[in-house]
């Protein structure tokens, strides 16, 4: 009878509320009158620290941070000529971050904080890699944001946006240098020399004749280029990667 009478007491316990639990936990540790006040300073600093970040991102001096080494992530280091080679085969700016004008996800901010934070430095000198439509280029889909380190070494720190056209390091080769832009007008007059018909100049046609339509078909094709080049103001991807100018 005492062994059933003790089951029986057992099962009349009251069940355990979480969120009651939870209330008593938090009552220990911070008044309920205080957390609203101590959340809104949590967030108003997290929106100053932001802010900072933002205006050193789009107004900041040039500079190099003092990194501790160990604490970085070494498939994040990038030297200047890998920057190079990249923005040079697909096209792009290797620029200040104040000459960008897209829109800085939160992600890209939330990463500068973690790493200021376990770095205890402010982070400057901000470089991204994008498009020239992207920046705010003075006139004469898929930005890097990164941080100086010194020596010509950089810090990838955030990615965001669309990839790029999986076809635009082929559609951007014939701009990379001039060589390839020759090679590129030599292979086109070469295609419109082959679509004149036979017979057009003369009943029948001698390499000597295909030779000199040819040439002039290269002399078209090049004049055209020069004159648009010159009227848009356009230059070879090796000799802009690093300039700010939208007719360097």
């Amino acid at each position: 009878m005492l062994k059933k009478r003790k089951m029986k007491l057992n099962l009349n316990l009251p069940r355990t509320n979480l969120e009651v639990q939870l209330h008593k936990s938090r009552e220990k540790r911070i008044s309920t009158v205080n957390i609203l006040q101590q959340v809104q300073e949590i967030f108003e600093n997290e929106a100053r620290k932001d802010d900072e970040i933002l205006n050193e991102i789009h107004n900041g001096d040039a500079g190099i941070n003092n990194f501790n080494l160990d604490l970085l992530e070494s498939n994040r280091i990038f030297h200047l000529s890998d920057i190079e080679k990249l923005s040079i085969d697909y096209r792009l700016r290797f620029l200040d971050s104040t000459y960008f004008k897209g829109e800085i996800p939160y992600e890209a901010l939330s990463k500068i904080k973690a790493l200021e934070k376990e770095q205890q430095i402010s982070l400057k000198g901000f470089k991204i890699v994008a498009p020239s439509k992207l920046f705010k280029l003075e006139n004469a889909d898929d930005p890097l944001l990164f941080a100086p380190m010194g020596n010509d070494y950089f810090y990838l720190i955030h990615k965001w946006g669309n990839d790029l056209h999986p076809f635009r390091k082929l559609m951007m080769w014939p701009f990379k240098h001039l060589e390839n832009f020759i090679a590129l007008l030599l292979v086109l007059s070469f295609l419109i020399a082959l679509l004149i018909p036979d017979g057009l100049f003369s009943p029948q046609q001698t390499t000597t004749q295909f030779l000199m339509i040819f040439f002039f078909a290269f002399k078209w094709v090049a004049g055209l280029s020069i004159f648009y080049g010159f009227k848009k103001g356009k230059n070879f991807s090796s000799a802009i990667w690093r300039s700010k100018y939208y007719n360097a």
